[in-house]
């Protein structure tokens, strides 16, 4: 029988009707992405999801499991300030049973993350990684088996190429096999050796992304066999079973049926499949972590994050500027207006004109509000430890990695040069970040330049820098530039 959702008034308790003892539930999250706090429309909270996840469980005793898809980091000042440690603190204090690797896990480098996952209580997988010559060798199994009952669960990960993605400083020695090769040799050693009931991919490749050589969960799904559900994360998508797209029963390469889920981004949702034994089937839907569930939060978790808090809460209030309009996360305005922002502060770095500026729509994740910024806002703006480059590029160079942006639907790039004229033949100076310029997020044709300068200082505080010379006046944009 289904967990039902019963509101009465503004209070919300969860409970179950006659639960059977023939089903087993997997409670599931990817992609929170360091979102311990409520987000700016409420939606979300670590202490919220953890009122969920004990309701459940107290209406399923002994029946549930809790999983992560990856990046539980990245994208707060609790990741920017704490390098992770507040992150891990909660998934305990959550009672994760099961972890696997996001890309953003890299991002201080393999020692860091080695320190913090030693001390995460979660079974910690990955199929696919050879992690040999490096600090997760002896933290990380390729699969784990969960028994609930009489039921053996057998769960499988799968992530993504850490080249085009990961800077090659961070991924270290960690090397890629073939994600649909290692999922259909787990899933019949799973099956065939383990004897497991069920089989459950854990991925952090996307739903239906583009990353080559990395398969979507969508070709992982229709090129193997023996793998019951797929639980993924990294394309933020929300898959909601009660609306026709995107699908989330999709058929294998022999026909059977693969439950494909994912629960979006930032904790907003927690995912629940719910697994009948007796069944080959299984059922899904998503739970709104929203503010109904304030009443029941838990006064041990408050008492671990409370700390914590502080420490972000005091960025807040350190006002540095004035926005006259909003700038919408992943706007096309938002976009340019970084790279235009970013062209005047490479221009400081060098006596070189400088023709163009480039950002990555992924290295900027939350939008601006008209009125006041605060440092704490750009601080999460811009999360990731990039910085400044001045580099020279061949115009053929500089046309390729136009041609990405553009293959991803556009990033940001500053005005002063019409892109359509740009002479392959002709050395380009080109502001950008050190992240693209090593080739990330997929920009290859930029490791063909030659960096002349970079910043000393962090992306986040050079945009602070910009906006505080603006010396309290209100910034008005407007950008006509079409889209790429």
């Amino acid at each position: 029988m289904k967990l039902r959702n019963i509101l009465t008034g503004c209070a919300l308790a969860i409970t179950a009707m006659t639960a059977s003892t023939e089903e087993i539930v997997i409670l599931h999250t990817n992609d929170t992405h360091s979102a311990l706090d409520p987000d700016d429309k409420n939606l979300g909270g670590v202490l919220r999801r953890k009122v969920l996840i004990d309701s459940i469980r107290e209406a399923r005793p002994g029946q549930v499991l809790l999983v992560d898809c990856g990046d539980a980091v990245q994208g707060t000042l609790y990741f920017t300030l704490y390098k992770g440690e507040v992150e891990r603190k909660m998934m305990n204090a959550l009672g994760y049973d099961v972890a696997i690797l996001g890309n953003h896990e890299f991002d201080n480098g393999l020692d860091v993350l080695a320190n913090e996952l030693s001390q995460l209580d979660a079974d910690l997988i990955t199929t696919n990684y050879d992690l040999r010559d490096t600090p997760l060798d002896s933290l990380f199994t390729p699969y784990t088996i969960k028994t609930i009952g009489d039921c053996k669960i057998g769960f499988l990960a799968i992530n993504l190429d850490p080249k085009g993605m990961i800077a090659d400083s961070n991924a270290g020695n960690v090397k890629y096999t073939d994600g649909i090769k290692a999922a259909n040799a787990m899933a019949w050693y799973l099956r065939n050796i383990e004897h497991a009931d069920k089989v459950v991919a854990l991925t952090h490749v996307g739903y239906d992304t583009q990353n080559p050589p990395t398969p979507s969960d969508l070709e992982l799904a229709s090129s193997t066999e023996g793998i019951d559900i797929i639980i993924g994360g990294h394309s933020h998508t929300v898959i909601n079973p009660s609306k026709p797209k995107p699908t989330w029963r999709v058929p294998n390469a022999v026909g059977d049926t693969v439950l494909v889920v994912q629960t979006g981004s930032r904790g907003r949702y927690l995912g629940e499949v719910i697994i009948d034994t007796d069944s080959p089937s299984a059922d899904y839907r998503l739970i709104s972590v929203d503010k109904r569930l304030d009443n029941r939060i838990d006064s041990e978790a408050a008492a671990i994050l409370y700390p914590y808090r502080q420490g972000v809460d005091s960025l807040k209030t350190m006002k540095i500027g004035r926005l006259a309009q909003e700038f919408p996360a992943g706007s096309q305005i938002l976009l340019n207006w970084v790279a235009d922002a970013m062209h005047e502060m490479g221009s400081r770095l060098t006596d070189r004109h400088i023709d163009l500026a480039i950002v990555n729509k992924g290295g900027i994740r939350r939008g601006l509000p008209a009125g006041h910024i605060t440092k704490e806002m750009i601080m999460t703006m811009l999360p990731f430890d990039n910085k400044l480059v001045v580099m020279q590029l061949a115009g053929r160079d500089l046309l390729a990695s136009i041609d990405v942006m553009k293959g991803r639907g556009g990033d940001g790039i500053s005005g002063g040069l019409d892109i359509s004229s740009i002479d392959p033949d002709k050395t380009y100076t080109v502001v950008t970040i050190d992240y693209l310029a090593q080739g990330g997020d997929y920009m290859e044709p930029l490791t063909s330049g030659e960096i002349m300068t970079r910043s000393e200082k962090r992306l986040d505080e050079t945009m602070i820098d910009y906006i505080e010379g603006q010396h309290n006046r209100k910034i008005t944009y407007r950008d006509n530039r079409p889209r790429m």
